[in-house]
């Protein structure tokens, strides 16, 4: 049974106001306590007897959420996803934005699944997660991870060679303007605008796809989670971008990364009713061919 609830939003647009309203109005009058990721000013509910309370991060509330809920779009949800970190708190995502992969319950639709969620009519999809394990302290104090994909770019316009390794054994050098290494929570973002495979949540893969290749033969490949890949760059400049989701940073064109699976998992929620091939067939219409 929920007790305490999180809510994070960062978008200050009437659709998403109106979203963590609405959330704010159902779990109240279930006598939810409700932790908002926002000045207690932006969110006026008249009665809701104490229950409303702010939140700098989630290690200085009294005790874990039951559950976090994302409001936004699937940027809102990889950046809920960072304040979770290993907590092992579930997340839930409402659509404020527009694709919402990620973020796959419908603004219009808040009532009935906050229903399901009280009524535990959900289940949990544990997703993997990868990390820039070298160069370390890439973010500072802020683990270098990612939901969907960690890229390495050119900086510039000139393009950048990378050398991959598989486990120390050579796979190729790719000539590009840079290397997605997604998830398969990913694969639906960067990885399938870059013509890779797309993948189920629940799959511990991990995609390589490169960016806009020199060489035509070359094509995406898929590998185990269980690997450990190792990248050296070359380029005409000095240095190339690395980047994990949302955030990123400039490093020397010559310093070695080393990508791996986190250990740990990011638990997500999935309404009863709902499933990501449903959610596939909706955001990339498929079947609107008359003749499907």
């Amino acid at each position: 049974m929920l007790k305490r609830i999180a809510i994070y939003s960062k978008d200050n647009n009437t659709r998403t106001r109106d979203g963590v309203q609405r959330l704010v109005s159902e779990f109240c009058n279930r006598g939810i306590e409700i932790w908002i990721f926002r000045k207690p000013g932006d969110i006026k509910i008249a009665g809701d007897g104490g229950l409303i309370k702010p939140y700098d991060n989630l290690e200085s509330m009294p005790g874990l959420p039951d559950m976090i809920m994302s409001v936004g779009g699937d940027g809102t949800f990889l950046e809920t996803v960072l304040k979770v970190k290993d907590s092992g708190i579930p997340v839930a995502g409402v659509n404020t934005g527009r694709m919402g992969f990620l973020a796959n319950i419908p603004n219009e639709e808040i009532g009935n699944s906050v229903d399901q969620l009280c009524n535990g009519e959900y289940e949990i999809v544990n997703r993997t997660m990868l990390e820039i394990s070298r160069p370390a302290g890439l973010f500072g104090e802020e683990p270098a991870t990612a939901l969907n994909e960690i890229t390495l770019q050119k900086s510039l316009l000139s393009m950048v060679i990378i050398h991959v390794y598989v486990n120390g054994v050579f796979l190729n050098t790719y000539w590009a303007d840079g290397l997605i290494v997604s998830t398969a929570t990913g694969s639906t973002a960067y990885n399938l605008s870059a013509g890779g495979p797309i993948l189920s949540p629940s799959d511990e893969s991990i995609v390589i796809s490169p960016i806009s290749p020199h060489n035509l033969t070359i094509r995406p490949i898929v590998l185990s989670g269980k690997n450990e890949l190792r990248m050296v760059m070359e380029g005409r400049t000095e240095e190339c971008l690395a980047t994990c989701d949302f955030r990123f940073r400039k490093i020397p064109i010559g310093e070695e990364i080393r990508i791996n699976q986190c250990h740990h998992k990011i638990r997500t929620i999935m309404l009863k009713g709902r499933d990501f091939y449903s959610t596939l067939r909706n955001r990339l219409m498929w079947g609107a061919d008359k003749r499907n």
